[in-house]
């Protein structure tokens, strides 16, 4: 635990969070557990987000918390708009008087800390669970824009880390680039070992082996490797034309996102399935055999730990984040990042020795309840934020 977690002198215990997304599908979704952890402790849970809708306030008040709108855009760099939402969030929070606040995703963690900081919130958390399309190499052309976002996300981190108590990332490599750049002072970079799964609600779930199918879960963002899982169905189709590519995921504004029309071509020519956004992906989980996660960088892969914890083998890159998932031949496979054909004999040797899953599903399964349990990452992230008792 950090020294700056500790509750200073005269503090008294945290009875409210703010806790700041700019995706109110994900509080839910990634951070259900911690809300209901800090809800069972007696703590008040804000919920702020930009698109509340009737669901996810359902889901709040379901798991205790308060649903708040905020305004904030997910994506881009627009430093009037920018500045305006940070002003709001700072009416927001004196006007909650939390005790603390805990942001996630870029402008959350950037402008809702400092906005924190201006509305007199002492204890200020963030997470950066994984760097993201601007950080990540190959995302997208590197354009000046590009550039120029990067060296701003890279300034507003700076200011918002020494602002923070606690820093939270999930993987070796993001701690390493945030404290080798200079970005984030060591002493406040807390390391995750991911988001976690709760395993009360994922269960192991009989693989299916005819025919072997192929499960990529993800935003259809250029990084996730959606292109290299397209060309390696596009390589195996013509010698196993029984076997099924699915493609679960909704289409993203971020600039390095793929266009609706670009997946239903993928889709015309018979390369794979998409089913678009599923809410609930247990159902999608139990019909497939095999999950696929060619990204290029990740925090930690929230999709590669449900599916780990529901016996799947895992194929995904030696890159940040996805390499934490797999033991080579154990539960799975790495291959390299961006190319399809080493991603293609991966799949293939699945295709060739289906007897393969079921026994590296199951030691999926056994990796992730010796790495991915919530209840012990959210526990380590409450000692770390002086929470206790």
């Amino acid at each position: 635990m950090t020294d700056h977690a500790m509750t200073a002198p005269g503090e008294g215990a945290v009875r409210s969070i703010a806790m700041l997304t700019s995706g109110a599908a994900t509080l839910a979704n990634f951070r259900g557990p911690l809300i209901r952890e800090f809800v069972s402790r007696g703590i008040t849970v804000y919920a702020l987000a930009p698109d509340h809708d009737a669901d996810t306030r359902a889901a709040m008040e379901q798991l205790g918390a308060i649903p708040v709108d905020v305004s904030l855009e997910r994506t881009g760099m627009h430093p009037l708009r920018d500045l305006r939402d940070m002003f709001g969030l700072v009416r927001t929070f004196r006007r909650l008087k939390p005790d603390a606040v805990f942001g996630y995703f870029i402008k959350p963690v950037t402008y809702g800390t400092i906005a924190a900081r201006l509305a007199g919130v002492q204890r200020r958390f963030a997470m950066v669970a994984g760097l993201g399309y601007v950080f990540t190499p190959g995302a997208g052309p590197d354009t000046l824009k590009r550039r120029v976002l990067r060296g701003v996300a890279s300034s507003l981190y700076w200011l918002a880390f020494r602002l923070c108590r606690v820093v939270f990332v999930q993987n070796e490599d993001d701690r390493s680039f945030f404290i080798d750049n200079g970005i984030a002072p060591a002493g406040r970079i807390e390391l995750l070992a991911g988001s976690g799964v709760d395993f009360d609600r994922l269960s192991p779930a009989p693989a299916v082996t005819a025919p072997v199918t192929f499960l990529l879960m993800a935003r259809l963002l250029r990084e996730k490797g959606i292109a290299e899982f397209v060309e390696a169905a596009r390589l195996l189709r013509a010698d196993y034309p029984d076997a099924r590519f699915v493609l679960l995921g909704g289409w993203d504004p971020n600039p390095g996102g793929f266009t609706l029309e670009e997946v239903r071509a993928w889709v015309d020519d018979g390369l794979i399935e998409w089913p678009g956004h599923q809410n609930d992906v247990r159902p999608i989980i139990a019909q497939s055999s095999v999950f696929v996660l060619p990204s290029y960088r990740e925090g930690k892969p929230r999709s590669t730990q449900e599916a780990m914890a529901m016996a799947r083998p895992i194929v995904t890159t030696d890159a940040p984040g996805c390499r934490d998932t797999v033991v080579e031949g154990y539960n799975g496979f790495l291959v390299p990042a961006r190319d399809p054909v080493p991603l293609a004999q991966a799949m293939k040797r699945f295709l060739d020795q289906p007897e393969l899953i079921e026994p590296m599903g199951a030691a999926s399964r056994q990796l992730a309840e010796e790495r991915f349990d919530v209840r012990r990452i959210n526990a380590h992230m409450l000692r770390a934020m002086g929470i206790t008792g």
